[in-house]
């Protein structure tokens, strides 16, 4: 196994794990349908505890996600983490809301009131996917941070990467870019969520919720992502030439997607799924969209971070000092430490076998109203 190989390697597995968390984030997409005033309080009750046992899933991948980043390609840790923070605190206390949220509001102890809690929750169905889509947008806009590899034998001030603004990340809401994408990845969890509730739970008025709100989605989110992707393809791109010099070159990422005829077909494959999906969820009564939307998104959101870290391109730019921009080969982990995690990674079907196991346990049975009437242990 060579360096390069084991670089692209990592990559893959964070591009499959980033598909599989906006996957999971169907769980706050499902959440914001409690703002849904035609649904009574207990099928939100309903919601609730379909989400309830899954939402886990979704903050384990996220902390899974992160790790990975981060014995991976450290560099971009220590410098996205550590630089644009208010964005993951954000996205952190978010998640801690919604745990509480889902332990405490039916409780006895409550002095905050059930709807306090239902608002957290949605705020962590608006707010998590949003920032994660932002977040990933700044992948192809840039941001703004300089790294110095010699400072770290600096005793005095033993720091490679700083950033150039007070903002510390929420600066990318200022590009517009990135924002589509946030947006886009916002809509597309609401939808998933809708998807999901569909599949999971039994009740004929909060179907036809579902369809409706699925319909009322698509075009936003259709809107969004095609605009985004059109701008992707359309604008300059950050190429990284055989001396690992960072430069501008025009029409990048659509060279990238042409000059990847895999990636092409991966991205064209989850739009179809996706888009099929849809149909389902509008045109059809089928509870089984969330089956094909599901291996749809992950395929697109690994397509989007192959167009960022591939083919020569800097994942993570600067538009500070170009040449502190990250690519796959000036941020990783040695190669000691690649090959070692690589050997640990083979355990992942395993996890992912138990996951679909447990997923398969609970499920077996749909939500249905006479299951929040008698059982005891409920959200």
């Amino acid at each position: 196994m060579t360096y390069t190989l084991l670089q692209n390697y990592w990559w893959c597995l964070i591009a499959l794990l980033g598909g599989l968390l906006v996957f999971l984030m169907f769980v706050q997409g499902a959440n914001l349908h409690l703002g849904n005033r035609s649904l009574s309080d207990l099928q939100k009750r309903m919601i609730l505890n379909s989400t309830g046992r899954k939402w886990e899933l979704t903050f384990t991948t996220l902390v899974t996600f992160g790790g990975a980043f981060f014995a991976s390609f450290p560099l971009f840790y220590s410098t996205s983490f550590g630089g644009a923070y208010w964005v993951w605190i954000l996205l952190l206390i978010s998640f801690v809301f919604q745990a509480v949220s889902y332990e405490f509001q039916n409780k006895k102890e409550n002095l905050l009131g059930v709807k306090t809690f239902r608002v957290a929750l949605m705020a962590n169905g608006l707010l998590a996917p949003f920032l994660v889509g932002t977040a990933v947008g700044t992948f192809f806009t840039g941001s703004d941070f300089t790294v110095n590899k010699v400072a770290i034998a600096d005793p005095s001030a033993p720091v490679i990467s700083s950033w150039g603004n007070a903002w510390h990340g929420l600066e990318a809401l200022g590009q517009f870019h990135a924002v589509l994408l946030g947006l886009a990845v916002m809509m597309l969890t609401a939808i998933l969520g809708a998807l999901y509730i569909l599949n999971n739970v039994d009740d004929k008025e909060i179907s036809a919720q579902m369809h409706r709100s699925i319909k009322m989605l698509t075009l936003p989110f259709l809107c969004f992502f095609l605009l985004w992707l059109t701008i992707l393809l359309l604008k300059e791109g950050y190429a990284v030439s055989p001396d690992d010099n960072i430069y501008m070159e025009p029409f990048k990422y659509l060279h990238n997607l042409l000059q990847m005829p895999a990636v092409l077909i991966m991205l064209i494959v989850g739009v179809v799924l996706v888009l099929y999906s849809l149909y389902l969820g509008i045109f059809t009564p089928s509870r089984k969209g969330i089956w094909f939307a599901g291996p749809g998104t992950v395929l697109v959101v690994m397509a989007v971070f192959f167009l960022a870290g591939f083919n020569n391109t800097a994942y993570y730019p600067s538009y500070t000092d170009l040449q502190s921009s990250l690519t796959l080969s000036n941020s990783s982990s040695s190669y000691f430490t690649l090959k070692v995690m690589s050997i640990v990674s083979l355990l992942i079907p395993f996890v992912l076998a138990y996951i679909a196991y447990a997923w398969h346990s609970m499920d077996r049975k749909r939500i249905s109203k006479e299951e929040i009437a008698e059982t005891p242990d409920k959200y």
